[in-house]
């Protein structure tokens, strides 16, 4: 525990909290450290966003598990706190979450309602900087350097009011982490979930890293993990007693030197206020590895409806589909084609997507499957010449819309497509 006179906030007020409550508030929730008004640097992540936000929407679910996804054959897209507790996860058949988790409340997903939260989250960070950087709809980093004077506070006191703010519009809670740079920033805020604020100061980090699994690092997957603890790599200090030389040798120059630096805690990005996206995608990972046709054919078909979603919700569409497949050897495939005009329809992603799988199919079985749509333009764009080139489409995009706003009015699960149910 560190002495009085580090400084320390009430994760709840906001106020001085040099004791172990907060002397304005009584809360227990205190954040410290010794460079707590010294760091700028943040990444703050949604807890549970979807379910989050169902919650919110139907006050009834509130104390019960609640899971975000597909049908009983489909796949866990988020799952409550409740549920997690039960053993429940991201991109888990929705068959065993529910065996874990028998009691649990399904609910489809509804990406433009989840996207509309997420604009209004986004709206609250641009208010405290411009430099906000969002990597999905539940999470961002911010760039707070320089905004003390304007603010009149510490980036972590404009933190810790910024996460009461949005829990108290939105009924979101968030975990923020705070460092000196975009990857121990991220990595900070998965060590004190939900609610959590948690710090990685500059004078600790090589010390806080050491004990840390390697698939800590920011893009070492499960693959990569695995192949690293084949070689004696088990936690990040083992990085770095290898050296930048053998890493590179290892696991080529590109990787070899990103695994050395952020073994470091080095990471020179830059927050930057985002551009406009090149490419939306949604991928994902099998706990086994997969060859069933009917099986591939249905995640794809979520993962088509999904990203069609959230092309609405942002309003563009996208010429280029990526078809992206990793098999049991872990070899990535990445196959793509361009539309004659961009969609944002799930039945055009679909088709284009699975005609590219069909092609590959004799490289089954494989452990992870996405879709990408990119070469974006706004929705106004998309889908503009089906009527005179392509009549069949042009119905179909139809029974899409009229499905849309069927789903609008009467919620995710008033249609179901048949084949969301392999």
């Amino acid at each position: 525990m560190p002495g009085p006179d580090v400084p320390a906030l009430c994760l709840d007020c906001a106020a001085d909290a040099p004791a172990a409550r907060c002397p304005a508030c009584g809360s227990p929730r205190i954040a410290r450290h010794p460079e707590l008004h010294r760091l700028a640097i943040a990444h703050l992540d949604c807890d549970a966003f979807y379910a989050a936000v169902e919650k919110r929407e139907n006050p009834a679910l509130r104390d019960r598990p609640v899971i975000v996804g597909g049908g009983r054959r489909g796949v866990v897209s988020t799952a409550c706190y409740l549920a997690r507790i039960r053993g429940v996860r991201s991109a888990m058949p929705m068959f065993r979450a529910l065996a874990l988790c028998p009691e649990a409340v399904v609910i489809r997903p509804r990406m433009q309602l989840y996207a509309g939260v997420s604009r209004a989250i986004r709206a609250m960070m641009e208010e405290l900087t411009p430099l906000v950087e969002p990597l999905s709809l539940d999470e961002a980093f911010l760039d707070l350097s320089g905004t003390a004077r304007l603010h009149r506070a510490s980036p972590a006191r404009m933190l810790v009011r910024l996460a009461r703010r949005i829990e108290r519009e939105t009924g979101v809670t968030v975990s923020i982490g705070l460092s000196h740079n975009m990857f121990l920033a991220k990595l900070a805020s998965e060590l004190d979930k939900p609610r959590g604020f948690a710090v990685i100061g500059r004078a600790e980090t090589l010390d806080r890293l050491a004990p840390m699994p390697v698939s800590a690092i920011w893009g070492v997957g499960p693959g990569l993990a695995a192949a690293l603890e084949r070689d004696g790599l088990r936690r990040i200090a083992d990085l770095r007693a290898r050296g930048e030389t053998a890493l590179r040798a290892r696991l080529g120059a590109r990787t070899g030197t990103r695994l050395w630096e952020l073994a470091h805690g080095r990471d020179p990005r830059r927050v930057g206020r985002d551009a406009p996206p090149q490419a939306i995608s949604h991928e994902i990972t099998f706990e086994t590895d997969l060859a069933d046709a009917g099986l591939l054919d249905g995640h794809l078909w979520r993962l088509a409806e999904k990203l069609a979603d959230r092309a609405k919700a942002r309003g563009l569409g996208g010429r280029v589909v990526t078809l992206k497949l990793r098999r049991a050897d872990f070899r990535l495939l990445t196959r793509r084609v361009t539309l004659d005009d961009a969609t944002q329809l799930a039945g055009r992603i679909h088709r284009a997507a699975s005609a590219l799988l069909s092609r590959e199919m004799a490289q089954r079985p494989f452990r992870l499957i996405g879709v990408g749509l990119s070469g974006l333009v706004p929705e106004g764009e998309a889908d503009r010449g089906l009527d005179l080139l392509h009549p069949e489409e042009a119905r179909r995009a139809a029974a899409e819309r009229a499905a849309d706003r069927i789903r609008a009015r009467f919620g995710a699960g008033a249609i179901i497509i048949g084949r969301a149910l392999r």
